[in-house]
């Protein structure tokens, strides 16, 4: 599973990702700051990125548009980059487990 992390989260994430999640990458790393979240979407679906945000809209997007891309959403107020890089880590089956085995679109990680 590869994660597109949204502009909200660091890009610095990228590199201590790339293990447990191999080839992901975050929208400005991609050539995308400031793009919409409509432009952020198609790419995630063209490169099957799973879209990692701290805001509900992709995860309402999800709603209407259906899947993929799916979405992670960090119910989390801002923290630091080792914080989020933790919270990735450490959930890693449960993303995988609803994301893959049960097929969901989104998943909340409330930490």
């Amino acid at each position: 599973m590869k994660l597109l992390l949204d502009e909200n989260l660091s890009r610095r994430l990228v590199p201590f990702l790339q293990h447990d999640y191999p080839d992901s990458s975050q929208v400005v790393l991609l050539g995308m700051e400031s793009a919409t979240d409509k432009d952020v979407w198609q790419r995630a679906r063209d490169e099957a990125y799973v879209i990692v945000t701290r805001d509900a809209d992709f995860q309402e997007l999800s709603l209407v548009w259906g899947q993929p891309p799916k979405v992670i959403r960090l119910k989390t107020l801002n923290q630091s980059r080792s914080a989020t890089l933790k919270i990735l880590l450490e959930n890693r089956t449960l993303i995988e487990d609803a994301l893959i085995t049960l097929d969901m679109a989104s998943i909340e990680i409330v930490p």
